[in-house]
């Protein structure tokens, strides 16, 4: 029989499970997270391997995960960055045509814990009501009160970026596409990439911290600001290089992205109680009144009030609680949007963004020739 594994809440609570995945929970007895939920049915290989899940134990609503198993062309990082997972019933004998392996297996191998058989529905309404907290996944007979030492004298890192961030320089796409992109990796996912060069174009991505004549040297159409984990305040040599690049190419963020070039005009962030992690959230564009259903995933949003004269106007409300889900500085050829319109997982709705971005650049080299 399993030896058994548990949850330690920074409130004292216990939460105790069967282990799953990664064996060793860390040198100093467990490993230390923020817990988050997702309410995804579906995409719990797309969610371990989004890098913006970096020290995070991500508690999934649906109950039963696993059951698909793994693909192999589904990951969108090559390496799983999550802190740890967490669900009620776990599927190790996964049943799909495209499976080459059992979850479990791949974050053994990956060494990301996960636990099972816990009441991931009370977790849920203890995140919503109090906030995402600081947690500690260990063994189930580690004791209490070590837990809590550890729990109180550790934060969570502020170098998740650094961490998954990209670095040096890589090639995507068709050698003569049509446009050359220029992206800013913070954390990227993979599907962001192919959403691109699937339009024509040949993507170079860059470091998160490429300065921007880095940038110029690429010649490119326009530049792209990636997603990724953390507090954006934690990246300042993004924001920094986002204030030279603006007004000068056509740019495009999602997620930390969005946030990263809010930043750069002068807007603020904060962070959410608990967050927005699903494939489910309503959002209106304003100018249009037109509502698309979003894949989300961030804990920190843009201040609506704080753009006023930054230059960007907010382009997209969020139906669910009112936050800001988009900006635009119009006559920079800059927009952002906090949600992922490259889904993976989640709707398609909002493809039509890497379209506008098409649009951009197409006009920016129009004008250059002319």
């Amino acid at each position: 029989m399993n030896a058994g594994r548990k949850i330690v809440l920074e409130t004292g609570e216990e939460y105790y499970g069967l282990p799953f995945g990664c064996e060793d929970t860390g040198e100093d007895g467990g490993r230390l997270c923020e817990m988050v939920f997702n309410t995804s049915a579906v995409g719990y290989q797309e969610i371990i391997s989004d890098p913006s899940y970096t020290y995070q134990a991500v508690v999934m609503t649906y109950p039963l995960i696993g059951n698909y198993g793994i693909a192999a062309d589904d990951f969108e990082s090559p390496r799983l960055s999550v802190g740890a997972l967490i669900v009620r019933d776990y599927c190790g004998e996964p049943s799909n045509h495209g499976c080459v392996a059992a979850l479990g297996d791949v974050m053994k191998k990956h060494g990301v814990p996960g636990i099972y058989g816990v009441d991931t529905r009370k977790l849920t309404r203890v995140i919503r009501d109090r906030g995402s907290m600081k947690v500690l996944v260990t063994a189930s007979d580690f004791s209490r009160e070590k837990a809590m030492r550890i729990i109180r004298e550790n934060g969570i890192p502020s170098d998740a970026v650094k961490k998954v961030g990209g670095k040096g320089i890589r090639n995507f796409g068709p050698v003569n596409g049509e446009y050359r992109v220029a992206a800013i990796d913070c954390g990227m996912k993979a599907n962001i990439t192919r959403s691109l060069t699937e339009r024509g174009c040949r993507v170079t991505v860059v470091g998160w911290d490429a300065k921007p004549e880095e940038i110029e040297n690429l010649s490119p159409d326009g530049v792209f600001i990636s997603n990724g984990p953390g507090d954006p305040r934690d990246v300042p040599e993004t924001i920094e290089t986002v204030k030279k690049l603006k007004g000068r190419y056509p740019i495009f963020g999602i997620c930390l992205g969005h946030q990263i070039i809010s930043l750069a005009y002068g807007a603020e962030t904060y962070k959410l109680k608990f967050g927005h992690r699903g494939g489910n959230h309503p959002v209106r564009e304003i100018s249009t009144g037109k509502i698309v259903i979003t894949s989300q995933n961030h804990s920190f949003a843009v201040d609506p009030k704080s753009t006023d004269g930054t230059g960007l106007s907010v382009t997209h409300v969020n139906l669910l609680d009112g936050t800001a889900e988009g900006v635009e500085c119009e006559k920079d050829g800059v927009f952002a949007v906090q949600y992922h319109p490259e889904s993976a997982p989640g709707p398609r709705d909002s493809f039509y963004l890497f379209d506008r971005f098409i649009s951009l650049m197409e006009k920016r080299k129009n004008a250059k020739e002319n």
